[in-house]
């Protein structure tokens, strides 16, 4: 499958080929874990804090009905003064495009790091369909908002110049979490995210959290919906607020998570590094048992 992908930043157009990718995709979907919808969200290609080797294996391992990319996906505003764009990132567009050929509806709704394309809502893109927000029905019936969340984070709406000041204090510390999680690696640990256990920690992160996630089940609630699926705050949630479900998603930057529904409606948060820990110590029992 070859396509050319082209990312409109203010006044230039970067362009890239996702012809093929450069880890191959396993054979078959024997493996393929499936469910009836995925959202995924905060991926941030385009800058070094992205777990695009966990975000790949889970695209490898995982299949569905519909796929929803709530937002952040690609980071314009990091391309925009650097552009960073290693051979794995290409690797997830490749994947993505395929799952939306061979028959996945894959629905997009940007965010605010990805709000370049956001003047596309309403066209598809090789069968990648562009929303600003969207309604989600439930095998059980339940109707879901999905937006990226921006929109009800006060920072963004009243301070912006804050929230890009933020955004290099963040990634100064994903930098410090990317050389960290190489040190890891080499050691043969697990990932760590050094910036959700510090998030976890402060104070004010937690009473903002709390915050978001009021804000959004209320408007949730005011439109009349069952629920609202989210990311953007890059915490993966799953409960009952304001008499509506709260779902967040996560991110691929810190927790690695995504939110899927079962074909019975049922919804569950995907830990992927947990998922991946478990069932490489499953192939090591099998291989010890044979």
């Amino acid at each position: 499958m070859d396509s050319i992908i082209r990312l409109p930043f203010d006044s230039e157009l970067h362009e890239f080929s996702a012809s093929s990718p450069t880890v191959p995709e396993p054979d078959g979907d024997k493996s393929r874990r499936k469910f009836r919808t995925i959202w995924i969200s905060d991926v941030h290609l385009g800058t070094r804090g992205c777990a695009a080797d966990l975000l790949i294996d889970f695209l490898d391992y995982t299949d569905s009905e519909t796929m929803y990319l709530v937002g952040d996906i690609i980071d314009g505003w990091r391309l925009k003064k650097k552009f960073y764009w290693p051979a794995t990132h290409n690797d997830i567009v490749w994947r993505i495009m395929k799952r939306a050929k061979r028959g996945t509806r894959v629905v997009y709704v940007p965010g605010n790091h990805d709000e370049m394309f956001r003047q596309f809502s309403g066209l598809s893109f090789g069968g990648v369909e562009i929303k600003r927000q969207a309604i989600h029905k439930t095998a059980d019936g339940r109707r879901l908002l999905v937006v990226h969340g921006d929109e009800f984070d006060a920072i963004m709406l009243s301070h912006r110049w804050i929230a890009f000041f933020g955004d290099q204090a963040y990634s100064t510390l994903m930098r410090c979490n990317h050389a960290v999680n190489k040190v890891r690696r080499w050691l043969g640990k697990p990932y760590w995210s050094l910036s959700k256990t510090a998030k976890q920690k402060v104070k004010n992160a937690v009473e903002f959290i709390s915050r978001f996630e009021d804000a959004v089940a209320h408007e949730a609630a005011a439109r009349g919906v069952d629920g609202v699926v989210c990311g953007h705050i890059h915490h993966a949630e799953l409960r009952e607020l304001s008499g509506v479900a709260y779902y967040n998603d996560g991110d691929w930057v810190e927790g690695c998570t995504a939110l899927v529904e079962h074909f019975d409606g049922r919804m569950e948060i995907l830990n992927w590094v947990d998922e991946m820990a478990a069932r490489e110590a499953e192939q090591l029992i099998l291989k010890i048992a044979a």
